[in-house]
C-alpha cells in the first residue's frame, strides 16, 4: 500500500494538474476568439463602412467605372480590397490587377452570391496565408450586380496567439511544478510527524514505554503526540504502582504464611502435652490467618471496584447504626492495645440515608483500623457523628504518627503505602473512598505529622417526611 505521502502528493499533484488544465484551457479559447473576433469584426466594420458611403455612386454604372471608382475613392486603409462581379469573378484588386476571369469560391463569396454578407477565416488559396474575408453584395433593385471584398491577414494574429499560448504553457508548467513542490512539503510537514509518532508507537508497543513523541506544533498531530506522551507517562506510573503492588503484597502475603508454616511445624514436631506452646501457636495460626483473609479481601473488593462490577444494596437506614455498631467491635481492641475509644454520637434525631450498610460497616471498620494501626499506646481515636449541610458526616480522629505532606495527597490512591513499613495491601483508604462516592459521598482526609490525623466521611441524608422520619424505629 503507498504511504499517506504519497498518496497526498499525487492527489494534489492531479487536482491542481486538472484545474490548471482547465483555466488555462478557458484562457486560451477566451483570448483566441477575442482576438479573431476583432481582427474578423475590423474588416466587417470597414466593409460595411464603405458599401454604405459609395453604394449611391456604384449601383448603376458599368463593372469598368466601378473598378476605376474603386481604384480612386476605397483604397485606404490596411485591408486588401477587390471587386467581383455578380459570378464571383475577380475583375480588379486594390493594386490595380486584374483578375484575368478568375473566379473566387471561399465561403464568404459564396455567401454573398446569395445576397448576404459573407464572412470567412482561413487560408487564401491564391497567397496561401491564412487571412479574415469579408464579401458585401452591392445590389441594384434587389439584384446582385458586383460585389466588395475586404482581406485582412492573420499572421500577425496567429503570432500573437502562438506567443500567448506558449506563455501559458510556460506558466502552466511553472505552476504545476511549484504546486508540487508546495504539496511535497505539505506532505512531508504531515507525514514525517506522523511517522515519527508510528515509529514511537511501535516502540512503546514493543515495551519501551520511556521514548516519547516530540511535539513541535500545537495543531492535531502536536496535540496526537501530548496524548500519547500522556498515555505513555500515565502507563509508565501504572506499571511502576504494579510492580510496587506486586512486590508489596507478595512480602504481606509471605510474612502470615511463613509464620503459619512455622508454627504449624513446630506444633507438628512438638510436644502435645506443652499446652501453653500450643495454645500460643493456634493463636499465631488465627491471627495470622485472619491476616491473610483480610488481604484477600481487599483484593477482592479492589477488583470489583476497579471493574465497577460490584453491587450495592441500599436500604433506608439510620447513618449511625454501622458506626456504633464498629465502635462496640473495636472496643476490646481498644482496651487489649491501651488506646483510648470516644464515641461522640449524640444527635437530635437519626440520620437516615439511602446505603448499603455492610459496605458502609467495612468503610468504618477500614478506617478505625488505620487509626488503631497507627496510633501509639496511650494515646486516642475519637469519633464524631453530626448534621452538615443535607449530609450526614462522620469523622474519626487518632492521636498517631501522622502522614507526611508529600504523602498526603497519594494516600487515598490504589496501592499507595507511602514510607509506612506497616502491615497491609495499601488498598483499605483506596477502597472507602470508592465505596462513599458510590453512595454518592465524599472522604477527606487531613494530617499533621506526628500530632495525628482525620479522616471525614459524608454521605448525603435522605430527606423524608417528619412524620415517616418519627415512626421509623431501628
Amino acid at each position: 500500500m503507498s504511504s499517506l505521502r504519497t498518496r497526498m502528493v499525487w492527489s494534489y499533484g492531479v487536482l491542481i494538474v486538472l484545474v490548471v488544465v482547465l483555466l488555462g484551457s478557458m484562457f486560451v479559447t477566451l483570448v483566441w476568439n477575442y482576438y479573431y473576433r476583432s481582427a474578423v469584426g475590423s474588416v466587417l466594420q470597414r466593409a460595411e463602412t464603405e458599401v454604405t458611403l459609395h453604394n449611391r455612386n456604384l449601383a448603376y454604372q458599368t463593372m469598368r467605372d466601378k473598378a476605376r471608382y474603386m481604384l480612386q475613392n476605397m483604397t485606404d486603409g490596411v485591408e486588401h480590397l477587390q471587386l467581383l462581379d455578380n459570378q464571383g469573378g475577380l475583375v480588379v484588386d486594390a493594386d490595380g490587377i486584374s483578375g484575368a476571369g478568375r473566379k473566387l469560391t471561399t465561403p464568404d463569396v459564396i455567401q454573398a452570391l446569395d445576397g448576404e454578407k459573407g464572412i470567412w477565416r482561413g487560408v487564401d488559396p491564391t497567397t496561401h496565408e491564412r487571412i479574415a474575408a469579408v464579401t458585401v453584395p452591392l445590389k441594384s433593385e434587389q439584384r446582385v450586380v458586383a460585389m466588395f471584398r475586404y482581406t485582412a491577414s492573420l499572421e500577425s494574429v496567429d503570432a500573437t496567439l502562438r506567443n500567448l499560448f506558449w506563455i501559458t504553457l510556460i506558466v502552466a508548467v511553472v505552476v504545476v511544478l511549484l504546486f508540487f513542490g508546495m504539496s511535497i512539503w505539505l506532505a512531508n510537514r504531515i507525514a514525517r510527524p506522523i511517522r515519527n509518532l508510528t515509529r514511537v508507537a511501535e516502540q512503546m508497543a514493543e515495551g519501551n514505554w520511556t521514548r516519547r513523541a516530540a511535539s513541535h506544533d500545537r495543531d492535531e498531530i502536536g496535540r496526537l503526540a501530548d496524548t500519547l506522551n500522556t498515555m505513555a507517562a500515565e502507563i509508565t506510573r501504572r506499571e511502576k504502582l504494579k510492580n510496587d503492588f506486586i512486590s508489596s503484597i507478595s512480602h504481606e502475603l509471605r510474612t502470615p504464611l511463613t509464620s503459619i508454616k512455622g508454627w504449624s511445624e513446630t506444633l507438628a514436631s512438638g510436644d502435645p502435652a506443652d499446652v501453653e506452646e500450643v495454645q500460643l501457636g493456634l493463636s499465631v495460626i488465627d491471627r495470622e490467618t485472619d491476616r491473610l483473609s483480610g488481604l484477600v479481601e481487599d483484593l477482592l473488593d479492589f477488583s470489583k471496584l476497579y471493574a465497577k462490577s460490584i453491587v450495592l444494596h441500599p436500604e433506608l437506614l439510620d447513618f449511625l447504626a454501622p458506626v456504633k455498631e464498629t465502635v462496640r467491635q473495636y472496643e476490646a481492641r481498644a482496651q487489649r492495645e491501651g488506646i483510648g475509644l470516644t464515641a461522640r454520637l449524640t444527635v437530635e434525631s437519626t440520620m437516615l440515608v439511602k446505603a448499603d450498610a455492610n459496605r458502609l460497616k467495612q468503610v468504618m471498620i477500614n478506617v478505625l483500623d488505620n487509626a488503631f494501626k497507627f496510633t501509639p499506646r496511650g494515646g486516642s481515636v475519637t469519633i464524631t457523628a453530626e448534621r452538615e449541610a443535607g449530609m450526614a458526616r462522620v469523622s474519626v480522629s487518632d492521636t498517631g504518627c501522622g502522614i507526611a505532606p508529600e504523602d498526603l495527597a497519594h494516600v487515598m490512591e490504589k496501592f499507595y503505602k507511602g514510607e509506612s513499613q506497616r502491615a497491609g495491601s495499601g488498598l483499605g483508604l483506596a477502597i472507602c473512598k470508592e465505596i462513599v462516592e458510590l453512595h454518592g459521598g465524599t472522604v477527606e482526609l487531613e494530617s499533621v505529622p506526628e500530632e495525628g490525623t482525620t479522616v471525614t466521611i459524608r454521605v448525603p441524608l435522605l430527606t423524608v417526611p417528619s412524620g415517616e422520619e418519627d415512626g421509623h424505629s431501628l
